[in-house]
């Protein structure tokens, strides 16, 4: 199997442990370190799992939150089948093609 490297974003997660409950939590302390974000792009920040982040938007989290990058951030490696894959005439190539053909039994002459 291969691997790939994926992420779990615990954002909410961490502001519940600092209690804060709602989303609006963090537009003002954001505001006081220079991050206007509107209402929304709060909300998917905290709700949803972010596929690009300002660096300065992550420093801000961590400051406001006291936490570290690994609290946010958590690493997961995710395992994926390996593929199948077939030859041009439709035969599986692979551990299938191996199979020993069955033996035919014949009676012998005396």
């Amino acid at each position: 199997m291969a691997r790939r490297l994926d992420y779990r974003w615990n954002l909410r997660q961490v502001m519940a442990a600092r209690g804060m409950f709602q989303t609006t939590d963090l537009s003002a302390p954001l505001a006081e370190r220079g991050i206007d974000l509107s209402a929304s792009q709060v909300y998917r920040l905290v709700v949803e799992r972010p596929e690009r982040l300002s660096l300065k938007v992550l420093m801000a989290l961590l400051d406001i939150l006291d936490c570290t990058m690994e609290d946010l951030i958590e690493p997961v490696a995710v395992a994926t089948p390996a593929r199948k894959t077939r030859a041009a005439g439709g035969a599986e190539t692979g551990v299938g093609a191996l199979r020993p053909k069955r033996a035919r039994i014949t009676q012998a002459d005396s």
